[in-house]
């Protein structure tokens, strides 16, 4: 490294001589002195500064983990890659069809989107257990999750049950979200949209053995 040869700033330069050589060497010696005092000191400040922030690792979930649940069972039934005989019912309209679904992560969205371990939503639901079931009930009227009901048997989820409700001055929603692992899923939904009127849906997808 040769920074301490390239002057840290504009010093006046000492005279020709004998006597101006001891001073060119005093000279070069303070230069040195002042670059290795200023780099100390730029170190100390900026080094603090460009430590990489700590992420919080392994923080505690305060409800289920609804997200990393459907996560888990999308990874599953796809690698089972069972045939789905689905019915989608639109106002009122039918139509029904044996599939296979190509991405559960997208056909079980909803559910993963009803998630509630959010930081500043750690106070915002009420627990109570009863037997095998829990129950999750917001006690914000803002939050969309209303409700989730899991039940348990074993420490495996036999059924969850979620309803959604949103609602603003453009549009109102409502959403009954049904899944029982490795069996079946349901999507009923009712949709209100100012200026363009009202929209039901009914999906249910029967997942075969």
């Amino acid at each position: 490294m040769y920074w301490y040869n390239k002057p840290i700033c504009r010093e006046k330069q000492p005279g020709s001589g004998a006597g101006a050589t001891k001073q060119s060497r005093r000279y070069k010696r303070l230069v040195v002195y002042k670059a290795i005092i200023i780099i100390t000191l730029l170190s100390t400040l900026l080094l603090p500064a460009c430590k990489p922030a700590i992420k919080e690792t392994g923080a505690r979930l305060n409800y289920f983990d609804l997200k990393g649940y459907f996560k888990t069972s999308a990874t599953q039934l796809t690698a089972h890659n069972k045939p789905v005989f689905k019915t989608a019912i639109h106002n009122g309209n039918s139509q029904s069809k044996k599939v296979n679904i190509v991405n559960w992560d997208m056909e079980l969205s909803l559910f993963s989107a009803s998630d509630i371990n959010k930081p500043a939503w750690k106070d915002s639901y009420q627990v109570q257990n009863a037997g095998n079931t829990i129950f999750y009930k917001t006690k914000d009227p803002e939050l969309e999750t209303k409700q989730i009901t899991i039940n348990m048997d074993g420490g495996k989820v036999k059924w969850i049950m979620i309803i959604n409700h949103a609602k603003n001055l453009l549009y109102e929603t409502k959403e009954k979200l049904t899944y029982v692992p490795d069996s079946m899923y349901r999507i009923k939904k009712w949709q209100h949209v100012r200026l363009l009127g009202t929209n039901t849906y009914d999906i249910k997808g029967m997942i075969t053995q």
